[in-house]
């Protein structure tokens, strides 16, 4: 359901909360009501990510994620239920998101990422959420959102330490400028993850997604976010576009990118 279509009265009451942010109007709210975002994996990320930005009011999310729950997805992934076990993720983050916020229309996709498939599932969204497992489907959905000009967060944690930066099209660096090559060394499911640290990193994904989709505050752009969770360092790096980049170079604006 468009958040439109609430009555006033219950719109301002279900986020009164966020209404008293300073700057955030409703005009903000609004806008995310009538957004969409794709949330490209669900695990303990993107399944964080998915939920608060649901508890914030945004109007559809498109949800894609291949695979069945198991017991070792049970230590990070808030959108389950241990009672699910072996049954497809994605219809279990639906119900559990319309359970939050039965406004939000969610659309669901128990499949990969993949070259053939991605312009249909980009089709009618204003961004993008980054957080499969894997390069292949990371470098085919950041291919597809610098080609169809839609903003993407690009955010990813190994054990207790995390990146987050945003990439838009024809302005900032994409993925394959900041990351042109694999790391041969990396297996999809050989990388420790303790459920806090892809949760944390999910809420900022959610709150940059936020930031681009209503221009409320001021987003990442050209800078990364890395963080070490295990001491609790963070810092803010400056990333440029690769102005030979094959992925977004063609794409790229004569503007300045923004600081």
């Amino acid at each position: 359901m468009d958040l439109l279509l609430e009555s006033s009265v219950d719109m301002m009451e279900r986020y009164k909360r966020q209404l008293m942010l300073e700057g955030f109007t409703r005009e903000h709210q609004e806008r995310l009501g009538r957004a969409t975002a794709l949330v490209a994996g669900i695990g303990g990320l993107g399944g964080t990510a998915a939920l608060y930005l649901a508890a914030a009011g945004i109007g559809k999310m498109v949800l894609v994620h291949r695979g069945d729950l198991t017991l070792s997805n049970m230590n990070r992934q808030i959108l389950m239920r241990e009672d699910w076990i072996g049954r497809s993720r994605v219809v279990m983050a639906k119900k559990s998101i319309q359970e939050v916020n039965s406004n939000v229309t969610v659309d669901i996709f128990d499949r990969w990422i993949t070259e053939s498939g991605i312009a249909g599932l980009l089709k009618g969204t204003d961004i993008a959420l980054s957080a499969r497992p894997n390069f292949r489907e990371r470098r085919t959905l950041n291919r597809a959102c610098v080609q169809q000009g839609i903003p993407m967060v690009e955010a990813a944690m190994d054990g207790m330490e995390a990146y987050l930066f945003n990439v838009v099209p024809g302005r900032t660096p994409c993925l394959d400028c900041v990351f042109p090559g694999d790391d041969p060394q990396w297996q999809e499911l050989g990388f420790p993850v303790l459920g806090a640290v892809s949760g944390a990193l999910g809420c900022l994904m959610a709150i940059e997604a936020i930031k681009l989709l209503t221009g409320f505050g001021k987003p990442l752009f050209s800078k990364m976010l890395t963080f070490s969770l295990l001491d609790m360092h963070f810092t803010s790096l400056n990333i440029h576009r690769n102005e030979q980049c094959p992925v977004c170079a063609p794409y790229a604006s004569a503007a300045e990118e923004p600081r």
